[in-house]
């Protein structure tokens, strides 16, 4: 019913054309790959072109909302006395009692850790509180070489304005606090400790 010409042998790609396009597709895909994908979705940055191009913080911040996903999953525990699985009744005698008043900032959206480097059975009195605003928290601790899997919490909740209460470390290791400002405007959280630990600083 057609009478196109079928195309001549000299009008197909030879086989070298054809391995060549192969290749330079592959090597597009593998930089793509590398260079965008890995960074924006698992936060893997081989070559640093990821976090140049901004990327990297893009999966660095999918992987908080995910973890903060899987914590919500977990029920919750009565916030504001906080007390560990822990048998220990008597806070370690080789570490000062200190005090600190730790201050920090949150722009809409944006998450943040504070964590007390405490040895097991140790204590510490908390007292934080939310300006311009409420916050979601978890509190939860670490300890030295944790697997990305593990998760022991202390206490988590929504739209809170402040908690207080005793944090008593079940292990040796980082214990704190994780907020996420929800809201449309900044907070800024005061976070006041007094008892048996090592330092406490902001760790994200």
């Amino acid at each position: 019913m057609f009478n196109s010409q079928r195309p001549s042998v000299d009008d197909l790609p030879t086989s070298g054309q054809l391995f060549r396009a192969t290749a330079v597709a592959l090597v597009a895909a593998s930089a793509i790959l590398v260079t965008v994908v890995l960074p924006a979705e698992y936060a893997i940055d081989l070559t640093g072109a990821g976090r140049a191009l901004g990327f990297t913080q893009m999966g660095e911040v999918k992987a908080q909302l995910a973890e903060e996903a899987a914590a919500d999953a977990i029920p919750q525990v009565a916030p504001t006395s906080l007390v560990s699985q822990t048998s220990a009744s008597a806070d370690p005698v080789d570490t000062e009692r200190r005090s600190d008043v730790t201050t920090l900032t949150l722009a809409p959206g944006e998450g943040a850790e504070i964590k007390a480097k405490m040895a097991k059975g140790a204590s510490l009195q908390f007292d934080w509180s939310v300006s311009g605003g409420a916050v979601n928290f978890d509190t939860h601790g670490d300890p030295p070489n944790a697997p990305r899997s593990f998760y022991h919490g202390y206490g988590k909740g929504k739209n809170s304005t402040g908690e207080q209460g005793t944090l008593v470390a079940a292990f040796d290791g980082k214990h704190g606090w994780f907020w996420r400002n929800r809201s449309d405007r900044p907070v800024t959280i005061t976070l006041r400790t007094d008892g048996i630990y090592e330092e406490i600083k902001r760790v994200v």
